[in-house]
């Protein structure tokens, strides 16, 4: 699956890596040690000074916890775009139920495709089935950094239900078979793997039939992510598609 570190693979118009895309894990050791003072950044949340907010709400992108949230929601409508996605990353890293119509609010009206995207990636996180609807509009109709992490989050509602995870996997099996850019694809084809798993519904056979077209994508990344989808499903059809591909490449 590609993720935000492969955006340079995107067109360069759409390219919208921004610092928070490097943002350390939050499990990563090193970032233990330089993580601030929680009760500090709390209290910068509240700040009339436009740095100090953002320093805070950048904070919150590693630090996890629920007193911020209130506030977190608060930037997501702050003049400032930078402190947007800030808190747009920061609600990803700090998901919540009351976030849930903020974030899909602030989606639909934002014209920074820097916070669109952050929106679209705390959705994701929030597996919560009220998210579907924008995050498949962000994949049929936004710019293709926003697409890219749109078909990621859709994989992740997997979590959410059977229900919702059938609900998903026909407009990632249209984006995977006429989305322009493979990165996209890609993500689309592993998200498929991730719904799959979560339903054996009517479009289960649908899901599966797309990533053995997949296989052949013009794409190597795209291929893999299909051929490791349908590895994962351990499907009979999937896996005798990957053996006779394999038997064909090796003639």
């Amino acid at each position: 699956m590609y993720n935000e570190e492969d955006l340079s693979l995107l067109d360069d118009e759409d390219n919208l890596e921004s610092p928070l895309d490097q943002m350390a894990a939050v499990d990563d050791p090193a970032s233990e040690l330089a993580k601030p003072d929680v009760e500090e950044m709390l209290r910068c949340l509240e700040s009339p000074d436009v740095s100090q907010r953002m320093i805070a709400t950048r904070a919150f992108c590693e630090l996890q916890d629920a007193r911020a949230i209130p506030y977190l929601i608060q930037l997501l409508a702050d003049a400032c775009p930078l402190i947007r996605v800030s808190a747009a990353y920061a609600l990803g890293r700090n998901p919540s139920d009351s976030a849930v119509l903020p974030l899909i609010h602030q989606y639909d009206q934002d014209w920074n495709g820097y916070v669109r995207k952050g929106v679209v990636w705390a959705l994701g996180n929030c597996r919560d089935r009220r998210v579907l609807a924008p995050l498949v509009d962000a994949l049929q109709n936004d710019i293709s950094a926003v697409r890219l992490w749109a078909a990621s989050s859709l994989g992740q509602l997997a979590d959410v239900g059977s229900d919702t995870a059938e609900a998903a996997i026909p407009p990632v099996i249209q984006a995977l078979r006429t989305e322009p850019m493979a990165p996209v694809r890609s993500n689309c084809a592993w998200s498929l793997g991730q719904l799959s798993q979560a339903t054996s519904g009517c479009h289960y056979e649908d899901a599966v039939a797309a990533m053995i077209s997949a296989l052949r994508d013009q794409d190597l990344g795209v291929q893999e992510d299909a051929k490791s989808s349908l590895l994962k499903l351990s499907d009979r059809k999937g896996l005798q598609a990957i053996e006779e591909l394999e038997s064909m490449r090796l003639l």
